[in-house]
């Protein structure tokens, strides 16, 4: 089999198609593989580039195949769509993941360690308990208003449906109450759970010296910090603070066109789960400042005098952004905002 500089693996679960391309562009070959077979093959080919979708599994195989010393290139899913030709098959996949490596502009996603995924799965388990915990309660509150209980939204009102469903005087059918123990019995257990890895992610957080850096900046505690650990690339890919806010979708949106700048909302594009957090911490940063005051003649300040709290929660969120790449390329702690000069 010939030499080949790029290799575009489609990746499954039982069935891969491999792709190889030479130095000119032309096809090298065409295989289909088990995944038994797949190592082996690669295993028998000159170190070269080997291109996957950044999909389910791609870490792993990104992992094993770089130790056998190929250079190993994730690409994210949505660029290598433009290059698939007419129909899509396994074959045309593998064959537009080579294209797409080649380019010289690609962007590529960074190939996470064991640790790395570890600490994602423990973020993803707590995400899910919450998302869970939340539908139950939901669920118990929409059932009990049709008898008359209301309660506000959130865990810390359960206590309410609670108290109306063990109220010995209660007019609630006894069909009811027994239902509606049960969604108390699963909110406490998930309740109990969601705890516990909240601990387990303080204890992580605490670990690591990037987590305790980060958990430096307001609104940033050891859930946002294991997030950007586990989830953002090395800063280093990024040449400016603004790329990374950029990256996690906290820029204006763009259209434009003939050299006239037209910026829309916040484009909401790249990592949510970070996205999502920053948001969160820079809301309870503008709380906290709308009740105590912010700094006098300091950013917060001027635009909590002149500004919506959500529009300056957004703008601070892209603040803390660019403050983050700033803190981990420069291996600094935050320094808080100093005063403008009068």
């Amino acid at each position: 089999m010939e030499k080949v500089s790029i290799i575009g693996l489609d990746l499954a679960k039982r069935s891969f198609q491999a792709h190889g391309a030479r130095a000119d562009g032309s096809v090298g070959f065409r295989k289909k593989l088990s995944r038994e077979k797949v190592l082996a093959f690669l295993a028998e080919q000159s170190r070269c580039i080997v291109a996957m979708e950044a999909c389910g599994s791609a870490h792993h195989w990104g992992r094993a195949i770089r130790d056998m010393g190929h250079d190993v290139r994730l690409i994210p899913p949505a660029y290598v769509k433009p290059f698939v030709k007419r129909q899509k098959n396994d074959a045309a996949d593998a064959e537009a993941i080579c294209e797409a490596a080649s380019r010289p502009t690609m962007r590529f996603v960074a190939v996470k360690t064991k640790e790395q995924q570890a600490r994602a799965m423990l973020f993803r388990a707590r995400d899910l308990l919450v998302r869970q915990r939340t539908q139950l309660i939901n669920a118990l509150r929409g059932h009990l208003s049709e008898h008359g209980v209301v309660a506000p939204q959130g865990p810390a009102n359960v206590k309410v449906l609670m108290e109306a469903v063990e109220d010995a005087t209660t007019s609630l059918p006894l069909l009811v109450v027994e239902l509606s123990r049960v969604f108390l019995e699963q909110i406490d257990g998930l309740s109990k759970k969601i705890a516990e890895l909240e601990k387990a992610t303080a204890h992580e957080a605490a670990r690591g010296a990037t987590t305790r850096r980060l958990q430096t900046m307001p609104g940033v505690g050891p859930i946002t910090a294991m997030a950007i650990e586990t989830f953002a690339p090395p800063m280093t890919v990024f040449k400016r603070g603004r790329d990374f806010s950029a990256w996690l979708g906290l820029v204006p949106r763009q259209h434009s066109t003939g050299g006239k700048q037209l910026l829309g909302k916040t484009s909401k594009m790249g990592q949510r789960d970070i996205r999502r957090l920053l948001i969160i911490g820079a809301i309870a940063v503008v709380r906290w400042a709308s009740r105590k005051g912010a700094p006098q003649e300091t950013w917060l300040h001027h635009m909590l005098a002149r500004k919506p709290r959500m529009l300056v929660a957004i703008a601070l969120a892209n603040k803390m952004a660019r403050s983050i790449w700033a803190m981990l390329t420069k291996n600094e702690d935050y320094k808080a905002p100093v005063a403008a000069a009068a």
